[in-house]
Formats: C-alpha cells, structure tokens, sequence
C-alpha cells in the first residue's frame, strides 16, 4: 500500500497504478462500517484509494473537531487489511493552503434535518468531497447509507456539475444488537450504549409498522411512541422522508421512504436510518 501525505505524492501514485478508480473517503477511527466500503471498493475496481481526513469546514464551533479520534495506525492497518492500493492522508496545509473563496453551496437539502441541526455542515463536507474527487479522478466512490442525507446531497453534486462519478451506497453495518456502527460509538459508555439502542429499535418498530400496511403517518407515530418511552435518549428528530430528496412524505403516500433519526446519548449525538415500502 502506498501512504500519500501530499498531493504531489498522490498524483504520483496514481499515474503508477493504472486502470478503473475506486474512491472511499473517511475521516478515520475506522471500523467494520469503512471495511465494507473498503471491500466494495476493491470488488468494483482495479485500483482502491482511500482518503483518511479529518475535514475542519464540517465541524461547527461547538463540535468535537478536536476531540475526534485519530488512531492513524490502526487505520492504516485496516486500510491494508482491506487491499487498499493508495492510502491518502492529507494535512490542512495540503487540502486548504489558504481559507477557500470559491465555496460549494449545497443548496436547500442542506439546511433540514442535520443541516438545521448542524449549520455549515454540508457545505464543508460538500467542499473537501469536491476536492477529492479533483485530486483522485475515481471512476466510482462509495458512501455509506448511514449518512444518507450525506449520500443524497454527493449524488446531487455529481449530477448538477456534470462530474461523471458513480456514486454507490453501501448498507449500514450494525453489531449483533442492531447498534449503526459509528466511529462516536466509541465516546459512548457501557450504560449509554445499551441505551443508544432505543433509536434503532425505534425505527426497527417504524419499519414493521410499514410491513402490516400501516400509513406514513402511522409507520412514523409508532417510531415516534417507540423511542419516546426510551431512557437516557434525547430525540432531536425522527422524520419519514423522500429518501432522495429529503423532503417528508405526504400522509398517503406509497412507495420507498426513509426513517431518519438522530438522537444524543449522554454527551454523543447519533444518527441512523432505515429504509420502509409502504404500501
């Protein structure tokens, strides 16, 4: 595996490995969630890069940019692990060696849910995932479902700028309990975690709510009722929602929707989603 520091040091690389371009980026403190990313990426190309960065423009000012885990070597190991041919990992001078003025506007998506909750955020993820792409040139890049407003603002930026990527979803990876697997799972206590299960469960209820042939409304009220009775969770919002779009689903709606929450734990904030057919 290549380890890359600098943008010179990549664009060498890549002229030396040849072929179809598979792009997972992540801001490291890897686990089994990256590894399934990793995986697909390595199944789909003839070359896998992987960008470890720890992106400032998306951290607001009273988030954890600098208590974020950096486990840099176990990271590297797993990326190995995984078959990565070329491991980028840049520094802040490299991605930003001046304050950026030409910005990404992530437009409406961008400002519900996580971005009302989190204000800035999409542009600053929007802005370094742009530049990325520019420096890797992948053929394809892989997101996790996970973050599915995340993978639906990427997907618009490659469609409305013409970028010719193919942006693939990969699943959410869960622990037997059925917890998302998180790199803020590990912020979390013993006692926080059994809690923390309330939010998938939550939407486990929405879900076959859905499967009995209840309503949008219903399938939604009964995720709702499910994580109101939980313990030690504070909901900041459970919405059923236009998986591509993000907007919220009229009352008699059919077809795909989607089930995002977010909730903190203690002193973590969390997020999850699942997929419902209603019928």
């Amino acid at each position: 595996m290549r380890v890359c520091r600098t943008r010179h040091e990549l664009a060498a690389a890549l002229d030396e490995h040849p072929g179809t371009r598979a792009l997972v980026m992540t801001m490291g403190a890897l686990h089994d969630g990256h590894a399934q990313l990793l995986k697909a990426g390595r199944e789909a190309a003839d070359v896998l890069v992987a960008s470890v960065y720890v992106n400032p423009l998306q951290f607001g000012p009273n988030e954890d940019f600098d208590a974020y885990p950096r486990p840099v070597d176990a990271d590297l190991t797993l990326l190995e692990r995984e078959g990565t041919d070329i491991a980028f990992l840049p520094t802040d001078d490299q991605m930003y060696p001046r304050e950026p003025l030409v910005r990404i506007d992530p437009g409406p998506i961008a400002t519900i849910l996580e971005g009302k909750t989190r204000p800035g955020h999409f542009a600053g993820v929007l802005q370094v995932v742009h530049k990325v792409f520019n420096l890797v040139r992948p053929d394809m890049t892989f997101f996790g479902q996970k973050d599915a407003q995340q993978l639906a603002l990427v997907r618009t930026m490659v469609e409305d700028l013409n970028m010719g990527i193919d942006v693939r979803p990969v699943p959410i990876k869960r622990d037997d309990d059925g917890l998302a697997l998180s790199s803020r799972n590990s912020y979390l206590s013993a006692d926080e975690r059994s809690q923390a299960l309330a939010i998938s469960g939550a939407l486990r209820a929405g879900r076959e709510a859905a499967d009995a042939g209840a309503t949008a409304t219903e399938v939604l009220g009964t995720a709702r009722s499910a994580i109101a009775e939980a313990d030690g969770v504070v909901l900041d919002y459970l919405v059923l929602v236009n998986p591509d779009t993000f907007e919220e689903l009229a009352p008699g709606v059919t077809g795909r929707g989607l089930l995002a929450a977010a909730a903190w734990v203690g002193t973590t904030r969390l997020i999850d989603n699942m997929e419902v057919e209603l019928r």
